[in-house]
């Protein structure tokens, strides 16, 4: 199983590939509209990123920060331009190390108490082993012949607490991105990477969601 598994690996990395996204289930359909008059508010924006291989993994595993999407803080600065009323704002990443680790513990607790509002945000990479392992064995028995779909899904769930960290508002966001593997799909690589695309699914639903939560006047509640 190794054998096969090292050798579908390599088949992978030297055939073509093309990788696509679903659209954004759950979306809100709201275009970017900030609601002026309101007073600024901080908010401390805490996120756990996890993934699983069902079939394989018994519980979601959180990743590290060398496994975390690169440039994730970067996508999260530019949603932040969807509130009409931030302040001050910091951004917290939880790691499975952290339970263990005081200074960590004790940075959190800090941020929490120094920021007004709470914005956990819980991203979830998904995928089945067996399908993987099924979509191994195709590309290795068809030399990449035959076009071999690879599906992750990403889930998001976003949960909004008040200044006395009681819980406010959930907002939840799915989507999918799909690898063809073939060698034929070499051409097409360049501008269908699974980098961007997977990108683009974290831009959409934090764009999205944080429409929603500017629509809904979340923020807002805090001065009245």
């Amino acid at each position: 199983m190794k054998f096969l598994l090292v050798i579908g690996s390599s088949i992978l990395m030297i055939s073509g590939c093309a990788t696509f996204h679903s659209d954004i289930d759950g979306a809100s359909g709201l275009e970017s509209s900030k609601i002026p008059g309101a007073d600024p508010v901080d908010v401390l924006f805490v996120s756990r990123h996890l993934q699983q291989t069902r079939g394989l993994d018994a519980v979601p595993k959180l990743q590290n920060r060398w496994q975390i999407l690169k440039g994730f803080d970067d996508i999260l600065l530019d949603a932040t331009g969807e509130f009409s009323n931030l302040n001050r704002y910091a951004a917290f990443t939880e790691f499975s190390s952290d339970m263990s680790d005081p200074k960590r513990i004790a940075l959190k607790d800090s941020l929490m108490a120094n920021y007004k509002l709470r914005i956990a945000m819980e991203f979830r990479n998904e995928r089945s082993f067996s399908k993987y392992f099924l979509g191994t064995l195709g590309s290795v028995v068809s030399a990449t012949l035959l076009p071999i779909p690879y599906t992750h899904e990403f889930f998001l769930m976003v949960d909004v607490y008040d200044s006395n960290g009681r819980y406010t508002k959930s907002y939840k966001r799915y989507a999918t991105t799909t690898r063809w593997i073939q060698a034929f799909l070499l051409p097409v690589y360049p501008f269908h990477t699974e980098k961007r695309k997977t990108e683009e699914i974290y831009v959409a639903f934090l764009h999205d969601v944080f429409r929603e939560i500017e629509h809904d006047k979340i923020l807002r509640y805090e001065n009245k």
